[in-house]
């Protein structure tokens, strides 16, 4: 059961980096800036992902902070997001 939990974990948690990375392929032409940084973690103790990205293109910017960790105990995390759009005039 431990196996599975782990297993369920890690999948869930790469989610989000997969729809991130997904995100900043489709930058449009033009500005485009970004700025990403992750890691994680799985072993014996639990699994866990944290990721920081930035992205300032044609659109707008945006910013996203979270962390998920998940062990014998439960899950638990934190996300934080902002972002801002411009009219192209």
């Amino acid at each position: 059961m431990r196996a599975v939990k782990r297993v369920l974990a890690v999948g869930a948690l790469t989610a989000p980096l997969v729809i991130g990375c997904a995100g900043l392929a489709s930058a449009q032409e033009g500005l485009d800036a970004n700025f990403g940084k992750g890691q994680f973690v799985a072993n014996q103790n639990g699994a866990g992902v944290a990721d920081t990205n930035s992205v300032v293109n044609a659109d707008g910017t945006q910013h996203t902070n979270f962390w998920v960790w998940a062990d014998d105990s439960g899950v638990s995390g934190a996300f934080a997001g902002s972002g801002a759009t411009w009219q192209n005039g």
